[in-house]
């Protein structure tokens, strides 16, 4: 078996100074190409998973380890490229900057990455077309529907070719057939790029759609 693009290995995390065990002992392998869906009720304490797997937090314990690299006491700046260049991150509010396009949306983070604004602009526009709002690319976000805007944000989330997606309920802020249509264009961009994602979410309808599930309960996974 291949190297895992991400392994947790005994997360724990609590607050207010250990009073609140959010994460017990987590430990969790995603495999190159994996699409993983995570399912816990509110509070159970995925968006601090994810939060965690995305080095945005740091767990109290345990260790982090992204496409063979462990980030655990790395310092912030290497954790943040590592951040920048590997990871994608999809929110239930798509997050755009409204004084933007579409495409600009997707054009910055990659010149914010290095990319020259030629490629950058070309892999924005085939990302737009790719989930079918291609003629959109040069609306801003007020002139797009709830789902446009979801797929900008999902098409950013992909824009400098991250190893490694993390979802956190992405479709949870969408009607059920805007949400069908959003979920599959999302499935779309991950199986054509051949990245690994981590989705929380919900839906288990949805969650049925993916390679496998896991659900997080009294801060472990089952």
């Amino acid at each position: 078996m291949s190297e895992p693009v991400l392994r947790l290995q005994g997360i724990e995390k609590s607050y207010r100074d250990g009073d609140i065990a959010v994460l017990r002992g987590v430990d969790l392998s995603l495999q190159p190409g994996e699409v993983v869906a995570l399912v816990a009720p509110s509070g159970a304490g995925k968006s601090t998973l994810l939060h965690i797997a995305g080095l945005l937090d740091t767990p109290d314990s345990g260790s982090v380890n992204l496409g063979g690299v462990d980030m655990t006491g790395l310092p912030d700046r290497a954790r943040t490229a590592a951040r920048r260049r590997d990871i994608g991150f999809v929110y239930q509010f798509h997050h755009l900057l409204p004084e933007f396009t579409a495409a600009e949306n997707l054009v910055l983070p990659q010149l914010a990455n290095g990319v020259g604004r030629s490629d950058a602009e070309g892999r924005a526009r085939g990302l737009l077309d790719s989930v079918g709002i291609g003629a959109r690319a040069d609306h801003r976000p007020a002139a797009l529907s709830g789902g446009e805007q979801q797929r900008v944000a999902m098409c950013r989330a992909l824009a400098n070719r991250p190893k490694l997606l993390l979802a956190d309920e992405p479709t949870g802020n969408l009607d059920p057939e805007t949400s069908d249509l959003v979920f599959g264009a999302l499935m779309g961009l991950v199986r054509e790029t051949g990245l690994s994602a981590l989705i929380a979410t919900h839906n288990h309808d949805l969650a049925g759609r993916m390679d496998r599930t896991l659900r997080l309960e009294h801060g472990a996974l089952a």
